[in-house]
């Protein structure tokens, strides 16, 4: 695959792997060194532990010093979100169980965060369940996310909002680019924090057949993450038809100087340097 950027500048972004989509063939200890070795010093991360929002401290403990060993920095983190990958997208606006799962991660993610410099947090909404108001869901949803936007404020973070696919997360209520930007004005309205900020992932906005130039149009200023795999097939950039090199100097030229989250699917890209040809050497490192 050649490479999209011919300049070793990356189109001036910075990028960083998401180590559960990418190197998920090896134990998770071990993706922050097989990221590096592909020279990226910059990673992201779901919830690693989807069985429990609070797992033991030798847990925490490991990855930070696996991170650390490898020197990648960690520049996002999603809160809980449930089984993910799986069902779930997310556990805030689900009552009972989940959103109580989700409220004792609240700290815990937000400390760990704090750890090893991660100012980024994300909060999936979670799926509409059956037999629960709609209306009550969201009330619950932006209770959640006040308390999470000021924990991520104690620790001098921002709160991310992500818009998923219709096709792929049916039962997700934030489809398009508008209902993620209305939930983000919500919490900032309801905290005065301003911290609250637009997850713009181009494959997600992309499925739900959204104009992503004009997204990035529109709300490049509420932006505060982008995340970029190719469309069809979620795959590296360049496997698809989606103008990732002209998205990404759009967001640049529109002032967006954030992270771009490599979410793509390759397998075992361990052993297979073809995953991030696209990308030069060059412009994978952390700048």
């Amino acid at each position: 695959m050649a490479p999209l950027f011919q300049n070793e500048r990356g189109s001036d972004q910075r990028f960083d792997v998401n180590l559960s989509i990418l190197f998920t063939e090896l134990p998770l200890l071990e993706r922050p060194a097989a990221a590096a070795a592909a020279g990226f010093t910059a990673v992201e991360l779901w919830w690693p532990w989807i069985e429990t929002p609070t797992p033991a401290r030798a847990e925490l403990d490991a990855l930070k010093k696996a991170l650390d060993d490898a020197g990648t920095q960690l520049v996002g983190l999603n809160f809980y979100a449930g089984a993910l990958p799986g069902p779930d997208r997310g556990a805030l606006s689900v009552p009972g169980e989940e959103s109580d799962r989700f409220r004792a991660n609240i700290e815990v993610a937000a400390d760990f965060a704090a750890s090893v410099g991660c100012k980024a947090l994300n909060a999936l909404y979670g799926n509409r369940v059956e037999g629960a108001d709609p209306q009550v869901q969201d009330a619950l949803a932006l209770e959640n996310l006040v308390l999470a936007a000021r924990a991520a404020d104690r620790i001098g973070a921002i709160l991310l909002v992500e818009a998923l696919n219709k096709p792929e997360s049916p039962l997700y209520p934030l489809v398009s680019a508008p209902s993620a930007i209305e939930v983000v004005d919500k919490v900032n309205a309801a905290t005065g924090l301003g911290n609250a900020k637009f997850l713009l992932d181009v494959y997600h906005l992309s499925m739900n057949g959204e104009d992503v130039s004009q997204v990035i149009e529109a709300y490049a200023d509420k932006t505060g993450h982008v995340q970029i795999a190719d469309n069809p097939g979620r795959g590296a950039p360049g496997t698809g038809s989606l103008p990732l090199e002209a998205l990404l100097d759009q967001l640049a030229k529109a002032g967006y100087d954030g992270w771009v989250g490599l979410e793509y699917k390759a397998a075992d890209a361990a052993a297979n340097p073809a995953a991030f040809e696209w990308l030069p050497a060059g412009a994978r490192a952390a700048r």
